[in-house]
């Protein structure tokens, strides 16, 4: 990518030699002058001389002339080598006080990026950034690019090293045993690229169902969740064993174990290798714990769905008894807005056929017939959770820990401590009498008379499976907005967790940065007054929008009317025309290779497990035909079997090994600001957004980074956001995993898609 040209404010800054600088260069002639000056400003700023001439931005080599009186053009006779060259180095060190790096340096540099950033930074870029700023903070010339790279690689060695031996040191001798016996049962060798055809091909069964994804809403699969977890819970991590680990690296080791075969995990040292599946075990119990509090979410919801929908085909016409209701409604409105002073004898009772007798008739209907459909749907309900889910939900208590940190939510959790503590009662129809039962806002309502029933001896006693569908609800509606929470998740955590550990202590202070009342009753005031005035303002505003029509129809009840076709640009039919004319239909594949070969996007993937055998030509030839497997959803099988040379198994191993969802993204990223540098404001304006259309799911291969199931769609795949212009051109898509589908409707709502640094998320 061209270079961005450096402005005045930037050459008078960094490039302005100043007065004891001048007493430097003032003895020196010619082509040495310049030379001299521009390696000074250049060491000044960076802190290390040019690799060569290309490194000089030719304006700050003109602005530096200027000053010397020296034609630019001289710079080309400066010799930059031998021994003018490596005097005037020398003469540069001395007058800004650094040395060159010492053997002695190389060690001490290794050290301090060993404790101080390698231990929280695992990738080689960013150490070796702390490596060049270290460098500079302690007046040492940056060593060769080559030795750099040896430092920052004993660096990562010896923090991983460290790392790895505090973790394996809190573990229990039979813990280590447990986890080195999850790879000890695998025999086929698959090191080679021949051998990874797919994930953990000779992984044991334990470990393999432990890397599996959930499958879809069932009592089948909760109870497969459930016996993940505790095999994890099996091997007996301490809870605290990565307490003063940075996340990062965690998930970096987490990472490495799941692409790793066993065969492959055997080799690594036994610090390491226990490190390595202890990182896998900690992550996956936190995911399948939240997998668990996600599908007894949708269970519960499940069970009241199906319970609402089956009773309602059923008594669907048992709401028709009394004939021409609608009729009746009409009748009694007209004549109570004819005659609003007049009394109900007067008015309404004249206005039905039949008078008093058919109204009070409609009343005996209702009264008979509502009550008898909660009941029957709570009826339904309580048989489908009883003879169904209940063994799943119960077992759910068993192995998940609900909390919560408001006492008004308390009686939920004692309530959810009962069901468990009967669980195992049998037939048992209530709560024994000197039980105490507790009670929660959930047994109210439409529950009330079903909860609560006489015995027969007449006493008011609860039911216990009635109550256990209760309070299973209780805690769905608890848990979505995170008034309780689940110990040892990682989605569903404490909410507290998320705030800044001293938050407490300096309430007020973060209160006020982020300009809100301490007093929560003032901060819903405010809300409410400001949601009032908003929602005010719509209702006045709607009823004027000429393009808007609301009314009741079957295809949805908000109509906007077609915005008007905007103008074509003037010259956007000569610019298709003479990409047409240029290159014509070029295949997606090779649009994909010179995006990478312009932007050298790929150069940054690194191997999950750390190290790689791969050529880069290989590599990249590899990677850009996975990429575009995945891309298009034509799959790897398919895309081995063309005329390149690269096999289904070693396609599939360079995926498993590189092809990380951070790369991917990485990839995206760096792209897309390629894209907008190298976008000609000329021909295309200054105009940097577009409107996101609704998302898509479509279905995708298993193997695809972004692949899961998902409730709401019914089966696995991922989803797309289609970014367009003018309901014609697809300028960008975006493709993102189902749960951020929630998240990204909010953000679509705040603003239109927007790129930048961070965009390809």
């Amino acid at each position: 990518m061209a270079r961005t040209p450096l402005d005045l404010d930037e050459l008078v800054e960094h490039w302005t030699l100043l007065k004891d600088e001048q007493g430097l260069v003032s003895g020196k002639r010619g082509a040495t002058r310049l030379g001299f000056a521009v390696l000074l400003k250049f060491y000044t700023q960076y802190g290390r001389f040019p690799r060569n001439r290309a490194e000089l931005p030719g304006e700050a080599v003109g602005f530096v002339a200027r000053q010397v009186q020296v034609p630019a053009s001289e710079l080309e006779s400066y010799d930059w080598t031998g021994r003018t060259v490596e005097y005037h180095r020398a003469q540069i060190r001395e007058h800004l006080g650094f040395r060159e790096c010492s053997v002695a340096d190389a060690e001490k540099l290794t050290a301090y990026l060993a404790e101080h950033v390698a231990h929280k930074e695992r990738r080689p870029d960013q150490v070796r950034v702390e490596l060049l700023a270290r460098c500079r903070t302690e007046s040492i010339e940056p060593p060769t690019p080559g030795r750099c790279d040896r430092i920052v690689g004993a660096a990562l060695r010896a923090a991983e090293e460290s790392l790895t031996a505090l973790v394996s040191s809190r573990l229990t001798v039979e813990s280590i045993e447990r986890i080195v016996a999850l790879v000890a049962g695998a025999d086929q060798d698959d090191a080679g690229p021949t051998g990874g055809g797919t994930e953990g091909d000779d992984a044991p069964p334990v470990l393999a169902k432990v890397k599996e994804a959930p499958g879809n809403v069932s009592l089948e699969t909760m109870l497969t969740e459930i016996d993940k977890l505790l095999a994890v819970r099996a091997i007996g991590l301490p809870r605290n064993l990565f307490i003063d680990v940075a996340p990062k690296v965690v998930a970096g080791w987490r990472a490495r174990a799941a692409v790793e075969s066993p065969s492959h995990l055997r080799t690594h040292p036994v610090a390491l290798r226990v490190t390595l599946l202890a990182a896998l075990l900690h992550e996956r119990e936190r995911e399948i714990t939240d997998t668990l509090v996600e599908l007894l979410i949708s269970t519960v919801h499940r069970i009241g769905a199906r319970a609402e929908r089956k009773v309602t085909e059923q008594l669907i016409n048992a709401f028709k008894k009394v004939s021409g209701k609608e009729n009746i409604l009409f009748k009694l409105a007209e004549a109570s807005l004819g005659a609003p002073e007049g009394t109900v004898r007067q008015v309404v009772f004249p206005a039905v056929s039949g008078g008093e007798a058919t109204l009070r008739e409609l009343v005996h209907e209702f009264k008979t017939r509502g009550p008898v459909y909660r009941r029957t749907v709570q009826t339904t309900l309580k048989a489908s959770y009883t003879n169904h889910y209940r063994r799943g939900l119960i077992k759910l208590l068993d192995v998940l820990e609900f909390r919560s940190s408001n006492h008004t939510h308390r009686p939920v959790i004692e309530a959810l401590a009962l069901v468990a503590r009967y669980a195992n009662a049998g037939n048992t129809t209530y709560y024994p009498l000197g039980e105490t039962v507790p009670v929660h806002k959930a047994m109210g309502g439409d529950w009330a008379e079903v909860v609560h029933r006489a015995d027969k001896r007449g006493r008011r006693r609860v039911v216990r499976m009635v109550y256990e569908v209760v309070a299973f609800q209780a805690l769905r509606d608890q848990l979505k907005c995170k008034e309780i929470w689940v110990g040892g998740a990682d989605k569903w955590r404490n909410p507290d967790e998320d705030l800044p550990q001293d938050f407490e202590a300096r309430r007020a202070e973060n209160y006020r940065e982020l300009r809100k009342p301490l007093d929560a009753a003032v901060f819903v005031d405010e809300l409410r007054e400001q949601m009032t005035a908003e929602l005010s303002l719509l209702n006045d505003t709607m009823p004027k929008l000429s393009w808007l029509d609301i009314a009741e129809r079957k295809s949805g009840a908000i109509r906007l009317t077609a915005a008007e076709a905007q103008p074509e640009p003037r010259n956007l039919r000569r610019i298709k025309a003479e990409v047409q004319r240029r290159w014509g239909i070029v295949p997606l594949v090779d649009m994909l290779k010179e995006a990478v070969l312009r932007t050298g996007c790929l150069d940054a993937v690194t191997s999950v497990s750390g190290g790689g055998s791969h050529s880069p030509e290989v590599l990249a030839e590899r990677l850009l035909l996975v990429i575009y497997a995945y891309g298009t959803n034509t799959g790897i099988k398919a895309v081995a079997s063309g005329g390149h040379g690269h096999t289904e198994d070693e396609l599939r191993y360079v995926r498993r090994r590189y092809l990380s969802a951070e790369a991917a993204r990485a990839i995206a990223i760096q792209i897309a600001n390629a894209t907008f540098a190298a976008r000609s404001t000329e021909v295309w304006g200054q105009g940097s957004t577009a409107v996101a259309s609704d998302s898509t799911h479509v279905r995708a291969y298993d193997q695809n980074l972004f692949t899961e199931w998902h409730s709401r769609y019914g089966g696995r795949g991922v989803l797309i956001y289609w970014h367009v212009e003018k309901k014609s051109l697809a300028i960008h898509s975006q493709l993102i995993n189902c749960t951020r589908l929630r998240g990204r409707r909010d953000d679509r709502r705040r603003h239109a898609a927007r790129h930048h640094h961070g965009c390809g998320s």
